[in-house]
């Protein structure tokens, strides 16, 4: 694929107040089926077992264990449905339109009763300062198909990029999966040591989720598509902070730390317009994860068996 194949390939996504309704009703909706499969799934290390993960059309909940068998949830962003299969062949499908957060909440679970799958859930929702519980939800009801389906291909190349850079790490990561709490694509590496407790303090988040999920000594790094809050971007952080790791230079030129988010963050805009993207974003993910493994002393001769340094050169 050359440079100029790659750039074309990565979408222009909207100003964050040009989609922040969608963005938020999305949000909820993306939610609802997360903890779906966080109730019904086995408990897995640092919630890993709640996350969604992308497809070639949309994001999925990915195959979530019943009393029956086994359903999947699936957003499709090409055809705009929603659609729930399970494993005896049954399916129900939902179209994605306009539609408030209760009306969307209503027609799964009906659609999930009708499958003969058993689930409650609780409906405040997660890490988001205004936490209407979905049944109640009247307030968010927007769907911009259009918009829905480029902030998603956005998700596509991202997701691309990051399990490149995930395959350079031998010690324990993450999968590259979407957080629906924070809407965002992370992918996180440990360095094996067990970390300082973690104070806590997500909106509508139980300490105890924050906790466990930074137990251990990390570098993590994401995508998150902007609305709101900001513009879409990429960032790196570590859990615990290595003295110094604010201080040092993240490439590109383009990225810079946040002494309030205490993140190196990347403008999606200055990937998507670079002479090479995917460069550009492994540049990124690399340095800032070299910051935080040699400023923290981390073992990386053990953690990186092959270089993840020469991998991301040879991409």
């Amino acid at each position: 694929m050359t440079d100029r194949e790659t750039t074309t390939h990565w979408p222009e996504l909207p100003s964050p107040d040009a989609w922040g309704d969608t963005y938020t009703t999305l949000h909820m909706w993306l939610q609802i089926a997360g903890k779906i499969r966080l109730e019904l799934s086995p408990w897995t290390n640092h919630s890993w077992g709640s996350a969604l993960y992308l497809t070639a059309s949309g994001f999925t909940t990915s195959p979530v264990p019943c009393e029956t068998g086994t359903f999947e949830i699936v957003f499709d962003f090409v055809n705009h449905e929603l659609r729930i299969t399970t494993s005896d062949g049954r399916e129900r499908d939902i179209p994605l339109e306009a539609m408030t957060v209760a009306d969307f909440y209503r027609k799964v679970m009906a659609a999930l009763e009708e499958l003969d799958v058993e689930v409650a859930i609780f409906t405040r929702p997660a890490e988001v300062p205004e936490a209407i519980r979905f049944e109640r939800d009247n307030k968010h009801a927007s769907y911009d198909a259009e918009t829905v389906n480029r902030v998603w291909r956005a998700f596509v190349q991202a997701d691309r990029v990051f399990k490149v850079f995930r395959a350079g790490f031998f010690g324990k990561a993450s999968p590259v999966h979407v957080f629906w709490g924070a809407f965002d694509l992370a992918a996180t590496r440990f360095s094996g040591r067990t970390a300082p407790l973690h104070p806590g303090g997500a909106p509508n988040c139980a300490d105890w989720v924050m906790q466990e999920a930074y137990s251990h000594e990390l570098a993590s790094a994401g995508f998150w598509p902007g609305a709101g809050l900001g513009e879409a971007a990429f960032y790196a952080y570590a859990w615990p902070e290595p003295p110094g790791y604010a201080a040092h230079k993240a490439v590109p030129d383009a990225a810079c730390y946040s002494e309030t988010l205490k993140e190196f963050i990347l403008p999606y805009e200055a990937v998507r317009t670079a002479e090479n993207p995917d460069a550009t974003l492994l540049a990124f993910l690399q340095s800032t994860y070299e910051n935080a493994a040699d400023l923290g002393q981390w073992d990386r001769r053990a953690l990186e068996p092959g270089s993840a340094a020469s991998f991301c050169k040879t991409f």
